[in-house]
């Protein structure tokens, strides 16, 4: 139900209040079913309401009570009580006004002591359901108030002070619930307008998580080419160099350049699936983690690389799976670099699980990328930049740069709970 508002009529402000909100045929029926109801109701009670409170017959004459008749001037008195409750939505205050004013009028000043006062409590429950709290108070104590004036004035004391309870109670319990539904009908409204808001959140975070695995996989993509490619590059100039001299070194080299692609189009075509798994047409590999680091040491020695690996302190079933893929994609990147760029002749790597955190190494005895701070790979590629965005991402620190002594190193270090904070980025 809409709130109301108050009315300008040629600019000036009334105490008119009506809802700025049309109503449907439905709800005039709807109101009029009310309101006629209300008038029938009044109707049984103008006749059976003093017999029932007093139902002994020689107590009503010693009282001075007759039993109510109902002549057409009580039917016209109930009516004027009821049934402009047929705009009790659209003006709840002047139809309150109105069949209160009525229905005290009728209670003092004609006698009509068995007077309903279904029409009232209607009102009441209107006006503390559709305006605001203030108001639904305002109307409470106001219609108390005039059924206590009404009582004073009534010419059958004795009767009037049974009923006044009574009325004041009726009165207050349907002001009392009129509130309590609009109290409840806010309250689902909120509730609503909460779920909606958490939808809409939803949406923006599966947006986000959806993005963020786009780059993720565009870095799986990035590293699995440059390593396998620059492994291919390597076997095919060896190849080169072999084919007239050494026709069967020539021919391993080939062969190992055509397994390195074989097994990087293997690699892509698993990352695809995972993107099509939604739609089943293909099944997705998991993503390789630290148990292929033999692989990449493997690579550097077949591109002419001295290699060692250390993971003795590295315990795989203590590290979170997403923590043990992204130190392989890292100790790639930088293996790849180191064949690329480097110019170097020994490389070393090194796992380990400190407490809290998982950590890698990958030093070599060579020059480092070329300018390592603005990605660290020809062309403009991910390179240290992506290794150091992949860390951060994970809430670790990153360092990449020269090694006292000569050569390069590339440190990470990631904190294997989740939820942790930390790490400087260093260069």
């Amino acid at each position: 139900m809409a709130r109301v508002r108050p009315l300008r009529y040629h600019g000036v402000m009334t105490n008119l209040l009506i809802h700025d909100k049309p109503q449907t045929l439905t709800d005039w029926l709807f109101d009029l079913v009310i309101a006629a109801g209300a008038f029938g109701f009044g109707c049984l009670q103008l006749t059976v309401a003093v017999n029932l409170l007093i139902p002994d017959e020689s107590l009503r004459r010693l009282m001075g009570i007759d039993a109510m008749v109902p002549t057409p001037a009580a039917i016209l008195a109930v009516a004027v009580t009821t049934l402009p409750l047929v705009l009790r939505r659209r003006c709840p205050w002047p139809t309150l006004l109105i069949v209160l004013t009525a229905w005290a009028f009728f209670q003092s000043q004609m006698g009509a002591v068995s007077m309903s006062l279904i029409g009232p409590l209607v009102a009441s429950f209107t006006v503390a359901y559709s305006c605001s709290r203030a108001e639904a108070a305002v109307a409470g104590i106001a219609s108390a108030g005039v059924i206590v004036v009404a009582a004073s004035t009534s010419s059958l004391h004795a009767l009037a002070s049974l009923t006044l309870v009574q009325n004041i109670a009726f009165m207050a319990a349907a002001t009392l619930a009129g509130y309590a539904l609009q109290v409840r009908q806010d309250y689902l409204r909120a509730a609503e307008e909460r779920a909606l808001a958490a939808e809409r959140t939803r949406e923006t975070e599966a947006e986000r998580r959806v993005e963020e695995e786009r780059v993720r996989i565009a870095r799986e993509v990035h590293d699995i080419t440059a390593h396998s490619l620059s492994a291919v590059s390597i076997q095919a100039a060896a190849a080169e160099r072999l084919i007239d001299r050494d026709p069967a070194a020539a021919k391993e080299a080939i062969s190992v350049a055509r397994g390195t692609a074989k097994e990087a189009l293997e690699e892509i075509r698993a990352m695809i699936g995972v993107l099509r798994a939604g739609d089943g047409a293909a099944e997705a590999r998991p993503t390789e983690g630290t148990d292929r680091m033999a692989d990449l040491v493997a690579y550097l020695e077949g591109a002419g690389v001295k290699a060692s690996l250390a993971q003795e302190a590295y315990d795989r079933a203590a590290v979170p799976a997403f923590v043990d893929v992204a130190l392989f994609g890292i100790a790639r990147e930088a293996v790849t670099n180191i064949v690329r760029h480097a110019g170097a002749t020994r490389a070393a790597l090194c796992l380990a699980v400190e407490p809290g955190v998982a950590v890698l190494f990958v030093d070599d005895d060579g020059r480092g990328a070329p300018n390592p701070g603005a990605g660290g790979a020809v062309g403009g590629g991910h390179g240290i930049e992506g290794m150091r965005e992949r860390v951060r991402l994970l809430g670790g620190s990153f360092e990449a740069g020269p090694r006292v002594g000569g050569g390069f190193r590339v440190q990470a270090r990631i904190p294997l709970d989740p939820t942790h904070e930390g790490g400087s980025h260093g260069a």
